[in-house]
C-alpha cells in the first residue's frame, strides 16, 4: 500500500502530452493553444480618442484659446481629417483615429457648445492639462511582432478576443482527450428502471461524466456487470479507442471483484492497488502499453469522487499542460477534528472566506463513503495526514476543491 502522494507521483508520471488539432476560433475556448501568437501590427494601431469630445491642438490652448469652431466630425471608423487651422477643432467619437493636426482630446463633459451664424463652436471650460491627454497612443500597449500569446496556456475569452483581434480565424489546440466511464455491478440498473429493494440505479458514471465534461473532457459511459466473459469481450475495445479508462467498482477483495484480474490479462500492467488513504483505499491504477491508461475507482460514490479529484483530473490537466504546474492549494481547519485511524483522511468541508482573507475548512457530518448526498453540503475535502490524529483548528493541510 503506498501514499497519496507516492499514488499521485506515480500517476501523474503516466500522463502523455496531446497531439495537435487545429480548430475555428469559437471552438477553441478552454482549449490549451499549442503555438504562439504574435501582434500583425501595433496595439492600438493608430493614435486612438479614448473620450468622446473635440480633437485639438494642445498649443492652440496653452496659448489661451478657449473656443473652437468645429471644422468636421469624424465617427469610430472614419478615415482620419486632417486638421488645416489649428485654431479649430475636430468633433470626434471614442475609437477614432486622431486626426492629423490635432494632440490632444478635450472630453465633452469639459466643453459648452453653442452656434454662431449656423457655425458650430465649443468652448473649453476645463483646458487639459498636458499634450495627448485621452489619446491611447499608438503601440503604447504593444508593438507589432510582440508575443501575445505563447504555447501551452489554456484559452480563456480574454485570450480569444486577443486571437481575434489578430485575426486568427483558426488555432492549433491539444486534442482533447477521450475518456470512457464504465460502471460495473449486478445490482446497478438504468435510471429509467425503478430498482428493486436490493438495487440502485447508477450514478457514479453520470457523477465522473459530469465532471469530464466540467472539465472540458470527451466521454462516453459503458456497464459491465460482474460477469467475467462480459468484461474480457467488453473492455479491449475501449483500452483501444480512449485515453483513458475510468472504471467505478469492483476493485476491491469481494468474490465479485473481478476487475484487477481481468485487467492484468488483457495485458494493463498494474502500477499500484491500494492507496492509504479513506476514503478511496482499493484504488486499482495501471496502464496499457500503447492504450490507455485506466483509473478503476472503488464503488461507494464519496471514493469514487475522491479519488476522481484527487487523481483523475490532475492527470487529465497534466496531459493538457505538461509543463504548467498544478496548483496546491490549502485551507485552515475551522474547528478542532479528531480522526483516530492512522491513515491519511479526506475530511469533508464547507469553505468559508474569513474577513482577514483566510480560506475556512469547516468539517461537514458524513454517513462514509457510501453517503452520497453528504457532497451537498460540501465543498471541498481536506487532505489531513496520518499523523496525528487529532487536529488544532488554524493549521493548514491540503484542499481538495469540487466547487
Amino acid at each position: 500500500m503506498i501514499s497519496v502522494d507516492e499514488a499521485t507521483r506515480q500517476v501523474l508520471a503516466t500522463a502523455r502530452p496531446l497531439p495537435p488539432e487545429t480548430v475555428p476560433l469559437p471552438q477553441a475556448v478552454g482549449r490549451v493553444l499549442l503555438e504562439a501568437l504574435h501582434a500583425d501590427r501595433d496595439f492600438p494601431p493608430f493614435h486612438r480618442v479614448a473620450m468622446d469630445g473635440i480633437a485639438l491642438s494642445f498649443e492652440a490652448v496653452a496659448a489661451g484659446q478657449a473656443t473652437f469652431p468645429i471644422a468636421a466630425t469624424q465617427l469610430a471608423g472614419m478615415p482620419p481629417q486632417a486638421l488645416l487651422d489649428a485654431q479649430t477643432a475636430v468633433e470626434i467619437m471614442t475609437g477614432a483615429a486622431l486626426p492629423p493636426g490635432t494632440d490632444t482630446v478635450v472630453r465633452y463633459e469639459d466643453l459648452e457648445f453653442h452656434e454662431v451664424n449656423g457655425q458650430r463652436i465649443a468652448a473649453v471650460r476645463v483646458p487639459p492639462p498636458v499634450a495627448g491627454h485621452n489619446v491611447h497612443r499608438q503601440a503604447s500597449d504593444r508593438e507589432q511582432g510582440a508575443l501575445l500569446l505563447p504555447a501551452g496556456i489554456r484559452l480563456s475569452p480574454a485570450e480569444i478576443a486577443v486571437a481575434a483581434t489578430i485575426g486568427a480565424a483558426t488555432l492549433q489546440v491539444a486534442r482533447q482527450l477521450r475518456v470512457a466511464v464504465v460502471s460495473t455491478g449486478d445490482e446497478l440498473v438504468e435510471l429509467t428502471e425503478t430498482p428493486l429493494p436490493h438495487q440502485i440505479r447508477r450514478s457514479n458514471a453520470y457523477m465522473v461524466q459530469a465532471a469530464l465534461q466540467q472539465a472540458g473532457v470527451q466521454s462516453e459511459i459503458f456497464h459491465f456487470n460482474d460477469d467475467q466473459e462480459a468484461l474480457r469481450q467488453g473492455l479491449p475495445p475501449l483500452l483501444a479507442a480512449y485515453d483513458a479508462l475510468v472504471l467505478s467498482g469492483g476493485v476491491s477483495k469481494g468474490q465479485a471483484d473481478f476487475l484487477p484480474a481481468m485487467l492484468r490479462e488483457l495485458g494493463v500492467s498494474q502500477i499500484f492497488h491500494e492507496v492509504h488513504q479513506r476514503p478511496g483505499k482499493p484504488f486499482w491504477f495501471g496502464e496499457k502499453a500503447g492504450g490507455a491508461v485506466v483509473f478503476a475507482l472503488p464503488g461507494n460514490p464519496v471514493s469514487t469522487f475522491v479519488n476522481f479529484y484527487q487523481y483523475v483530473l490532475p492527470w487529465l490537466r497534466r496531459c493538457e499542460q505538461p509543463h504548467s504546474k498544478l496548483p496546491r492549494p490549502t485551507a485552515l481547519l475551522a474547528t478542532d477534528f479528531s480522526f483516530a485511524p492512522r491513515i491519511a483522511y479526506f475530511l469533508p468541508v464547507r469553505l468559508e472566506l474569513s474577513p482577514y482573507g483566510h480560506l475556512l475548512a469547516h468539517p461537514q457530518k458524513s454517513g462514509g463513503s457510501g453517503d452520497l448526498a453528504s457532497l451537498l453540503q460540501c465543498d471541498a475535502f481536506l487532505r489531513l495526514p496520518a499523523e496525528p490524529t487529532d487536529f488544532k483548528a488554524g493549521d493548514a493541510f491540503p484542499l481538495v476543491r469540487f466547487r
